[in-house]
């Protein structure tokens, strides 16, 4: 009996013991299948990427022995996207890449084909050449090629004629025809209204032909002037002309001042094909650069022209960096040629530098990789997704910030007729008030004198309208009646 009951209860505890352990051993397949699903792994899990960059303000900058810039942030969010780690080091050579004299390629393109780096991530130009040797992302960046200058060295003489340059050409026709056109309405409403010139016959009229342009004239120059105005409807007109012309000389010495205080209008420089006919400047770019070879390569005349003065003086002409690049164009006479938006950030950052306006070449900066690298793909739908949220803009607005953009001026323009259209449209109706007003003032003298001879009205006012507008006409005529009468 009690072999019996010690059997039962070795079977028990044995069949305890089997299934405590199958529970346990599913608890761990599930711990392991879930592990092995979770996106957050541990970072010694994720695959590191050894990135080639170089250092370029703002891409990449040395802060308190760490890197940061533009390429810097934009590595962060691919590789928080994408589930990466990596490491990042300088180029050796500080070169982008180029193919040396011995046929091997420098720089980041170099380390790339040497696969002494997964990808290079840099402001590193899209080029045929490049992309035979390496494969490129879709680009993160759009630039061009252009001239950065300095602006003390591009200043010229003021042309003869810049007194008229507040206005544009049709402004200055619009004031001319307003001007004539009030002169006009001057002389007519002086010479309608009875209460400017009573009598034609026996009095005169002091708003001639020429002195109502000489009033028009006097008070363009803010100048007192006779003769003076009786009549209501004339001194509309010429209130409403002095309001003119004070409103316009406002706007023509507020608009002069902005000019003579803004010199990016005086570039001599606009174009590359000015930069060949000069010969105070010298100019040049980086040494090995894709800008180089833009113009080693192009069949452009004016680019041939300006690869043949490189080459030339490459000695004296090329530079090594950017940063080379920018203190001589800021200490001599040099004009470098290179990346646009590079430029731009410079002439943000030194209020003396001025980029001219042509660029020329557009290009973009991409992320280089190995040639069937499975990382190309997946860094382009990336940056594209990087892009259509908008956070590639933030990083562009972040990295080219500076207090010269907040301290430039505004573009300065020509003050184009649509910015008076306002003050014509004033002028305009105080013109038809004023004729009107002298239409009226006749109408009523010529109301009364036909009721003391008994006439129609109209014809009164007919007869009027004709003694004075056929003033000279008349007076001839009763002088020589008068003539013959006292021979």
């Amino acid at each position: 009996m009690d072999k019996g009951l010690h059997f039962m209860l070795c079977v028990i505890i044995t069949m305890l013991l089997l299934r405590e352990s199958s529970h346990t051993g599913t608890s761990k397949n599930d711990d392991a299948l879930s592990k092995g699903t979770d996106p957050e792994r541990p970072e010694e899990d994720l695959p590191t990427l050894t990135v080639t960059t170089i250092l370029e303000d703002p891409y990449v900058m040395v802060r308190s022995a760490d890197l940061e810039g533009y390429c810097i942030d934009l590595l962060k969010a691919l590789a928080a996207m994408l589930h990466f780690s990596y490491k990042v080091k300088v180029v050796g050579d500080g070169q982008y890449g180029a193919i040396s004299s011995k046929g091997n390629w420098t720089g980041m393109i170099g380390e790339i084909m040497r696969q002494e780096a997964d990808i290079a991530v840099a402001p590193l130009t899209v080029t045929s050449a490049r992309e035979e040797v390496v494969s490129f992302t879709t680009p993160f960046l759009q630039t061009g090629i252009g001239i950065l200058l300095r602006k003390d060295t591009v200043s010229q003489e003021m042309p003869l004629f810049h007194f008229l340059a507040p206005f544009s050409k049709e402004t200055w026709t619009g004031l001319l025809f307003a001007y004539v056109l009030t002169c006009l309405c001057l002389f007519l409403v002086a010479r309608l209204s009875p209460c400017e010139w009573n009598e034609p016959k026996n009095e005169e009229n002091h708003f001639t032909f020429l002195n109502s342009f000489w009033f028009g004239a006097g008070a363009l120059a803010l100048q007192g002037i006779t003769p003076r105005p009786k009549a209501l409807s004339v001194r509309v007109i010429a209130a409403i002309w002095w309001l003119f012309t004070i409103a316009l000389l406002a706007a023509y010495i507020a608009n002069f001042t902005a000019l003579l205080s803004s010199g990016s209008e005086q570039l001599p420089i606009q174009t590359f094909e000015d930069l060949v006919k000069q010969r105070e400047l010298e100019f040049g770019t980086l040494d090995g650069s894709s800008t180089f070879y833009f113009f080693k390569n192009s069949k452009n005349p004016i680019h041939q022209l300006i690869y043949e003065y490189m080459d030339k003086r490459r000695d004296y002409v090329l530079v090594k960096t950017y940063q080379e690049a920018v203190q001589r164009v800021m200490e001599s006479n040099y004009a470098f040629i290179g990346e646009s938006i590079s430029q731009d950030l410079a002439a943000a950052r030194h209020c003396n530098l001025i980029r001219a306006p042509e660029v020329i070449g557009a290009r973009g900066f991409g992320i280089a990789t190995t040639k069937a690298s499975l990382w190309t793909k997946k860094l382009s739908i990336a940056v594209l997704k990087l892009r259509e949220s908008g956070d590639l803009d933030y990083l562009r607005n972040k990295w080219w910030e500076s207090s010269c953009l907040h301290k430039s001026r505004d573009r300065w323009s020509p003050l184009q007729p649509q910015a008076l259209g306002g003050l014509f449209l004033t002028l305009a109706i105080g013109l038809a008030l004023g004729v009107i007003a002298a239409v009226v003032e006749l109408s009523n003298k010529s109301r009364h004198t036909a009721g003391h001879i008994k006439k129609s009205c109209c014809s009164i006012f007919t007869e009027e309208m004709c003694t004075r507008l056929r003033i000279k006409e008349n007076t001839r005529q009763s002088q020589e009646t008068s003539g013959k009468a006292n021979a």
